[in-house]
């Protein structure tokens, strides 16, 4: 993770054991690959998991990396791509830091002028362009707001149990640039701090542990998120040609979720609601860029498309190889900055399904 090179790593170890792996560090401007969160059904469930804890509102935006040495400011991507040059707003924000040396996890997140998140496809379109910067962010300006500090002047904090990077958070950065959150073990406050973020249009809350390290590269058990809907990151296996006004379009969408035993996916369901004719019209073009076969009216495709899906619950059912439906699927989004391994998996499903 630090080194960026396993051969390296393993070089080092052999010659000098714990001693020399211990001399590995943050280097800025290496990104890491960020810490992710397990799943809670509600904040009960999270805080019977992990107590006192951080409770802070889970932003609907696009997780971004920032590096800073001296005057330089690198922004990275949840995929660790460098998108410095698309997002000037979150480059002057970090510049305006009196530290030198700071490494920042949060995210780039389009607001409309009442402070509340726009859709997240306009956070997405903004930040995912690479022409007319200037006019964009006159149009779309992006706010940068943070929830840990990995890196401070010289201190790499990875190690460090959550409590010391926020604090290190809080010290170094303005309020203006924090995802709000409270430190509490106690329910009512942390349901009051879900409701106050459902209310300003965000999606919910993350439950951190205080004395969890930062797990780079891992859903650790350290952060919960909890949503008040239930929403899936899913996998796009294939889909239908469809009919009258849809003619023409790709548009009922077969859904699948990661199963880590074999390696493939499981097909959950179907649905073709919740899709603008603007969605309709980019699925199709991706969809079949993406085609391996059809069969009849259906085309089947590589499963690197991400769709987020809200859906009411999960049934048992037959028809589907997992034995699990979801009911009342939608299409919420895509998510064109996760990767196919980033998605929810079969096991994750089940723990939704009660008899």
């Amino acid at each position: 993770m630090l080194a960026g090179s396993l051969p390296e790593v393993a070089a080092v170890a052999t010659r000098d054991g714990a001693a020399g792996l211990a001399r590995f560090r943050l280097d800025l401007f290496r990104p890491l690959q960020p810490m992710l969160a397990q799943t809670a059904d509600d904040v009960a469930g999270a805080l019977g998991r992990i107590a006192p804890a951080a409770v802070e509102w889970k932003l609907d935006g696009a997780r971004i990396q920032v590096h800073r040495l001296g005057r330089e400011v690198r922004v990275f991507t949840r995929n660790l791509a460098d998108v410095t040059a698309r997002v000037p707003e979150v480059v002057e924000a970090v510049l305006a830091l009196p530290n030198r040396a700071i490494v920042l996890d949060g995210e780039a997140i389009s607001l409309a002028a009442d402070g509340r998140p726009r859709p997240f496809q306009v956070t997405m379109s903004r930040f995912g362009s690479k022409l007319s910067v200037d006019e964009l962010r006159a149009a779309i300006p992006l706010s940068a707001v943070f929830f840990d500090c990995l890196h401070l002047d010289g201190d790499d904090l990875l190690d460090r149990p959550a409590r010391e990077r926020f604090a290190a958070l809080s010290a170094a950065l303005p309020e203006t640039l924090r995802v709000p959150a409270v430190e509490t073990a106690d329910l009512v406050e942390a349901e009051r701090a879900l409701d106050d973020a459902l209310a300003r249009g965000h999606e919910g809350v993350l439950v951190k542990s205080l004395d969890a390290p930062y797990e780079a590269g891992r859903r650790g058990a350290g952060w919960l998120k909890v949503k008040r809907a239930h929403t899936l990151d899913l996998v796009v296996l294939a889909a239908e040609w469809g009919h009258g006004r849809r003619r023409g379009f790709l548009s009922n969408l077969h859904l699948g979720a990661r199963d880590p035993s074999s390696g493939g996916f499981v097909m959950l369901g179907k649905t073709f609601k919740g899709m603008t004719d603007a969605m309709l019209a980019w699925q199709t073009e991706r969809l079949l860029e993406l085609e391996t076969h059809r069969d009849g009216h259906v085309v089947y495709v590589r499963p690197e498309l991400v769709v987020e899906i809200a859906f009411d619950g999960v049934q048992a059912s037959a028809r589907y190889p997992g034995g699990l439906a979801l009911r009342f699927a939608r299409v919420k989004g895509y998510r064109p900055d996760k990767g196919a391994d980033e998605t929810d998996t079969i096991d994750s499903v089940r723990t939704l399904h009660t008899d």
